[in-house]
């Protein structure tokens, strides 16, 4: 059912330039003209491929939420709201929804066959892909967070290494995976980011340095970033 996905950044809206300034250059993108009502939304156009990481203008601090493109937008709000989903609003021919641990995403109809965007190589070399939306749970909602995702894509359920993680993997022709993270207190705060993979952390993150953004945390496996506009997303030593 669900044909393409979008994995959208979502920044403050006074720090909507500086996001897309920062993004055109860490992705190697050129930026749409800008749309919406208040002209909230723009999307980052890939040189190869078709797009799927998009830029919206919230109130707050933002991070991040998934759009599907899908076959029956109705179909699959039907199939959404039986897994666990809560209704945000629905617009008809497409709707806002909440995922058990309060994260947004929309159902949006499907029109035509897209193609994933290749890696882009960063100035040492280094290849990079924005390919995975890291979602947050609760310790105590993870197992539920973790079902939902699975059952509302229909993805393959897969266990990573760590015990905090967990994956729900879309075939390969579509640019975006989930993967679902367990907090360690029940004072965090859930949210959504975009996790980036590298041929090579550190080259990747001198570069992203390079741009402007700041190193939150290091660890063995990926680097938490911060980009100008104030948004974490992870920089990992997955293979793009």
């Amino acid at each position: 059912m669900i044909r393409w996905a979008y994995a959208f950044l979502d920044r403050p809206a006074d720090r909507f330039e500086t996001a897309a300034e920062f993004w055109t250059q860490a992705t190697e993108t050129a930026l749409s003209p800008r749309r919406g009502e208040n002209g909230e939304f723009a999307t980052f156009q890939p040189v190869t491929g078709d797009a799927f990481l998009k830029l919206q203008a919230v109130g707050g601090p933002g991070g991040g939420h998934l759009d599907f493109a899908v076959t029956d937008v109705r179909a699959f709000i039907t199939s959404a709201l039986d897994a666990g989903a809560a209704m945000t609003a629905d617009h008809g021919d497409w709707a806002v929804l909440r995922s058990p641990a309060g994260h947004f995403f929309c159902a949006v109809p499907w029109h035509k066959e897209q193609t994933r965007p290749a890696p882009v190589t960063g100035p040492s070399g280094v290849r990079v892909r924005a390919d995975q939306m890291c979602v947050d749970a609760l310790p105590d909602g993870f197992e539920t967070e973790y079902a939902f995702w699975a059952a509302v894509t229909g993805w393959e359920s897969q266990a990573a290494t760590l015990p905090e993680f967990s994956r729900v993997v879309p075939p390969p022709t579509l640019p975006v995976r989930i993967l679902v993270q367990r907090l360690g207190s029940a004072a965090d705060r859930p949210a959504m980011h975009l996790d980036l993979a590298c041929s090579d952390v550190p080259a990747a993150v001198a570069w992203h340095v390079s741009l402007g953004a700041v190193v939150v945390d290091t660890r063995p496996r990926w680097t938490v970033m911060r980009d100008p506009a104030g948004g974490v997303y992870c920089l990992t030593s997955r293979t793009p």
